[in-house]
């Protein structure tokens, strides 16, 4: 396990499954908010406008949503089995170490909430509206991607 580590100035943020999902398929457009995000940060290889914080329990629900009929029929499967590697490798892995439980709509959501407060990161984004219902949690602010690239852009952080 990693431990957290804030490099001075960057803002760290946990791309919930489905925003990771939603920017691995529309990395080719120029209009979808998760592939914005997403190119931005793999523009920088880790080191762009955000530091990516991802869980063990993230990466498992990637590597499953992968393996799914609508990934699989948009991408080979070298490109999915590249993609899970590099996420793993330049992403900051953090293993929870705080117990969140019943502050979100679904029990699964609370092991996400469990990453973002054990990484001590700045953002959640997730594309789940019921979840962006929570608003905030111990400081952690809880966006949408849209919202989240719209602060990237106000800070001048947008470009890595």
């Amino acid at each position: 396990m990693r431990a957290p580590r804030r490099r001075e100035g960057v803002i760290r943020a946990v791309l919930d499954t489905n925003v990771l999902m939603s920017g691995l398929a529309g990395l080719e457009l120029g209009t979808s908010a998760p592939g914005i995000i997403l190119a931005r940060w793999l523009a920088g290889a880790g080191a762009g406008p955000f530091e990516l914080i991802v869980s063990p329990h993230i990466l498992v629900e990637l590597e499953r949503t992968l393996t799914k009929p609508y990934y699989r029929t948009r991408r080979s499967q070298p490109q999915i089995e590249s993609a899970e590697r590099f996420v793993a490798s330049v992403a900051t892995v953090v293993v929870p170490t705080i117990v969140v439980s019943g502050v979100t709509p679904h029990p699964e959501d609370d092991l996400v909430l469990a990453t973002v407060v054990s990484a001590q990161a700045d953002f959640l984004v997730t594309g789940d509206k019921q979840f962006q219902m929570v608003g905030a949690y111990m400081g952690v602010a809880i966006l949408s991607p849209r919202a989240f690239l719209d602060y990237l852009e106000q800070t001048g952080v947008e470009e890595a």
